[in-house]
């Protein structure tokens, strides 16, 4: 799997930033990762809705 990929259409929802890209077989991918510092949250959906809700609904374990 490449690290290295080309998002576009990047938004920010709290601390969380979706975004969309393309993975290795061409199929578009929208990726929700959280910023915060030692979070680690991110997952990759299939839809821009999807990542979307989990970037509404994300809650940071780290404090």
């Amino acid at each position: 799997m490449s690290a290295n990929r080309r998002f576009r259409n990047v938004t920010r929802i709290g601390p969380v930033q979706v975004a969309t890209s393309h993975d290795g077989r061409g199929r578009e991918k929208h990726t929700a990762a959280c910023a915060a510092p030692r979070c680690g949250f991110s997952a990759d959906y299939d839809s821009r809705a999807a990542a979307e809700l989990a970037a509404r609904t994300h809650r940071c374990p780290v404090r």
